[in-house]
């Protein structure tokens, strides 16, 4: 069999499983855009603020998708 094919178990990875969008509505709700927008100070949280333009930015921008993981990490 070969061994690249079976899948690797994520033991560490909080994150597995989870989608973005569940993500972003769990901080949304939470914390609210207004709050969101001050943590992480970006035009999707910041400017008429919905899911679907987070998602679409937050797929294309590695590094605030790091960071809005971090923060529902923190929020666990």
């Amino acid at each position: 069999m070969d061994n690249n094919k079976i899948p690797q178990k994520q033991h560490n990875n909080q994150l597995h499983g989870v989608k973005l969008v569940d993500i972003i509505e769990r901080l949304v709700e939470k914390h609210g855009w207004e709050k969101m927008g001050e943590m992480l100070p970006i035009r999707c949280f910041t400017h008429d603020p919905s899911v679907k333009s987070s998602l679409k930015f937050l797929r294309k921008t590695p590094w605030a998708r790091d960071k809005v993981e971090k923060i529902y990490m923190q929020d666990l």
